[in-house]
Parts: C-alpha cells; sequence; structure tokens
C-alpha cells in the first residue's frame, strides 16, 4: 500500500517537473522572441508569483489593466514559468519573468514602478514588497463576505483598493488598530465596465441558469463549496424540464483537494454532454473560457456559493441565490448581503425549478439586489468604476512624483537646520 502510494506521489512530481521546464522554455522562447522591454517605462508593477492554477486571479484583471496601460504603460511581474507562460500568451500585457529574486532585482533598478498592485495574498509578496520609495496596493481578486477578505495581512500593504463601503465596515470589524479610512480606497468593480462577448448559444424561450459553484477550500472554515452537496441533483434536475439552459462554470480548482468534488464535477459534466447529445436543441454549456463577461449579465437567474461569484452577480442586479454550506465548519459571515441573500439549501435542490421560478418572479428580491449593489460596489453606472479606479492610480502616481522631488531636491540642496519637509498631500 505505502508503495502504491510513493509511486503516484513520485508520477505526480516527474509530471509537475516535467510541465515546469516546459513553461521554462516557453517562457524563454517568447521573451527572445519579443526582444527587452524598454528601460525606465513603467510606473504600474502588478506582482504575481503563483503557477498558472492561480491564473483566474489574474484574468478578471487582463481588461481593466489594458485599459488603464493605455494611459499608464503597466508590467506584470510573474515569478513562476507555468504563470508567465499564460500570462504572456493570453493578457495582452506587457509580463517580465522575474523567477529569481536576482531578476526582479535587476528590474526594479531599470524601472520606477511607482505603484505595485498584488492579486492575492501569496506569502513570496515579501519579496516584492521589501522595496521602498514605492506604493505597494492589494487590489485583491474578488469582492466577497469570505473570511479571506478580512485577512490582518492587508495590514502589510500601503492601501487597499477595496469595492466599496461594504468592505470597509467588513474590515472595520475584523481588523484591531487598521485604519480603514485612510488605507483603503473605494474603487466599485472596475471588471464590470467590461462584461462583453456572446454566448455559445441562441437564446430563446428557454431560461438560462447560472451555476458557478467554488473549489472545495483548503481548509475546514473555508468550506464554501456545493458541488459534492447541491451540485449533481440540482442540474440533473434542470436537465429534466426541458425548459431550463445550464451553464456550469465551476472554479479551477475544484477537485484539487478533495477527489470527490472532481468526481462529482466530471458527472456533472457527463450529464451536460449526454443532455446535448439527447437534444442539440438544449445547447446547454460546460463553461471554462479565461474569461467571465456574457456568463455574469445574460443569464435569468444565478447560483453560487459564498465567493465572490456572488458578488460579481449581484452588481448586475439580477436574480441570485446563494447555496447553504452544509459543512459546520464553514464560516459564513450573514452580517452583509448573506443576512437577506436567498440561500438554497441542499435539500431545496430537488425542487429547483420551482424554487428559481419563485425566486425571478419576486419583485421584492431584485429591489433588494440593487440597493445591496450600491452598498458593495457603489455607482455602479458605465464607465464609473474605471474612472474611480484610474483616479486612485493617478493620485498615488502624483505622490509619488512629490516624493521624488522632494529626494532630489534633498540630494542636490544641503537641507538646513529647522528646515521643514515637504510633505505629500493626503489622500482625500
Amino acid at each position: 500500500m505505502q508503495l502504491a502510494k510513493d509511486a503516484k506521489r513520485a508520477i505526480r512530481l516527474g509530471k509537475r517537473v516535467l510541465k515546469g521546464r516546459r513553461a521554462y522554455f516557453s517562457v524563454r522562447q517568447l521573451m527572445q522572441q519579443r526582444g527587452e522591454l524598454p528601460a525606465d517605462h513603467f510606473r504600474i508593477g502588478v506582482y504575481f508569483a503563483d503557477s498558472d492554477v492561480n491564473i483566474y486571479q489574474m484574468r478578471q484583471w487582463y481588461a481593466p489593466l489594458r485599459k488603464l496601460s493605455e494611459q499608464w504603460p503597466v508590467l506584470v511581474l510573474a515569478r513562476n514559468a507555468a504563470g508567465a507562460s499564460a500570462l504572456m500568451r493570453e493578457s495582452g500585457l506587457d509580463v517580465e519573468f522575474v523567477q529569481r529574486v536576482t531578476d526582479l532585482e535587476r528590474t526594479v533598478a531599470s524601472q520606477r514602478l511607482d505603484v505595485v498592485l498584488y492579486v492575492n495574498q501569496n506569502t513570496r509578496n515579501f519579496q516584492m514588497m521589501r522595496y521602498g520609495r514605492r506604493f505597494h496596493v492589494f487590489v485583491n481578486h474578488g469582492e466577497s463576505d469570505k473570511m479571506y477578505m478580512t485577512s490582518n495581512q492587508h495590514k502589510a500593504y500601503d492601501f487597499a483598493y477595496v469595492a466599496g463601503d461594504a468592505a470597509r465596515e467588513r474590515l472595520s470589524r475584523a481588523l484591531w488598530e487598521y485604519d480603514v479610512e485612510a488605507r483603503t480606497i473605494p474603487i466599485g468593480r472596475p471588471q464590470a465596465d467590461h462584461l462583453v462577448g456572446e454566448p455559445p448559444f441562441t437564446p430563446d424561450e428557454r431560461t438560462v441558469v447560472l451555476y458557478a459553484p467554488t473549489w472545495e477550500g483548503d481548509r475546514p472554515a473555508a468550506s464554501y463549496g456545493s458541488i459534492a452537496s447541491h451540485g449533481e441533483t440540482l442540474v440533473r434536475q434542470l436537465l429534466a424540464t426541458g425548459r431550463h439552459r445550464v451553464v456550469y462554470r465551476p472554479h479551477p480548482r475544484s477537485g484539487v483537494v478533495d477527489s470527490d468534488f472532481g468526481a462529482a464535477n466530471a458527472r456533472i459534466v457527463a450529464m451536460l454532454e449526454e443532455a446535448n447529445r439527447e437534444d442539440p436543441r438544449a445547447q446547454h454549456v460546460y463553461d471554462t473560457s479565461p474569461a467571465i463577461n456574457w456568463q455574469l449579465s445574460l443569464p435569468d437567474v444565478a447560483i453560487c456559493d459564498i465567493s465572490a461569484m456572488v458578488y460579481d452577480r449581484l452588481a448586475t442586479g439580477k436574480p441570485l441565490m446563494v447555496t447553504r454550506p452544509t459543512s459546520p465548519e464553514a464560516v459564513v459571515d450573514e452580517g452583509g448581503y448573506l443576512s437577506v441573500c436567498e440561500w438554497l439549501d441542499a435539500g431545496e435542490t430537488l425542487d429547483i425549478a420551482a424554487v428559481l421560478d419563485r425566486v425571478i418572479g419576486d419583485d421584492t428580491a431584485r429591489e433588494r439586489l440593487v440597493t445591496w449593489s450600491q452598498h458593495y460596489f457603489g455607482d455602479t453606472s458605465p464607465g464609473a468604476p474605471t474612472r474611480r479606479f484610474h483616479a486612485a492610480i493617478a493620485d498615488l502616481l502624483a505622490r509619488a512624483d512629490l516624493h521624488r522631488s522632494n529626494e532630489a531636491r534633498r540630494a542636490g540642496e544641503p537641507r538646513q537646520a529647522g528646515e521643514p519637509l515637504q510633505e505629500a498631500e493626503p489622500l482625500d
């Protein structure tokens, strides 16, 4: 038994090593084809230390960052070969592969990088954060009421760009002696300005249902995933009605920790394929596309686990249900939207068609969605989040200019005793 386990581990390790080597040579080839990036060109950096397994955290920022780069050049600093390869091929952004600390130091020496953005809490972030004379800003990879959103790690960054009032209230409750007013900057959800694309089906009279479960989580307190508890029954019942179209978009890490989740996910995918073979007009979708666009705005109703997907959908103001975790150890913060949301218990999935009919037709629930959307994201009118994001960046760049001007003046003109130092203006 132990020998078999050791053999499986060795095979998995060998596959990871092979994948890493392929990714490394792929990145080197892409960099050679591109050539050297111009020195002293980039003022905005985005730091990403993960492999491609967490590339979804960057994907949601591609469009906002491309828009930002039209005004200020943006450079992605990628530490992992597989992650760098994916970023170079699909992001449309300038990417520098900085695998070693010496690579990182060389890039920092050749670029100003006045503002560095972070999309996650990878422990290797600290290898970049040790560089002073720039602003380190946590932008996260979604808005939700998960415990991750109130991590004390927020204190490590100079600032955090948050979605809105709900995020600030959440941090105020959770963190001791953290100046939320000074160190968090609400920008809304810039991704909402880039919900484009066409669905891979022709809309008709069918009710389109987005089922977007999260993964099983890496600890009991974060076990929000519903694939194994709700998913199979939910999808099976909807496929049987003949009047629903299922858009199934599972978290890309589903089954990474718990094989039961992976098996349940595979069975759901098989059900969708079989239903489409039996009735090609059904056009059910197993969605693994890199970007999420129409998937949020088009469906008549969405079913999500406790995750950022709940809040991404909330911003559209359209019908939404949240699966209630079956694990008693899952930590659920019911102080925000989750205190008034439409919960879906596992036992209700047998009657899911009737449940969804009720939710879709509930005008009171729809009005609540609009109210809570404003609480979480502020002004969601087209273009407003992007303007707030750019204004926040512009403010920090102006502060960086002032700091560097002060430094240059001090270097060239020895300060007289008692002469006050010019200070940067405080943020609004």
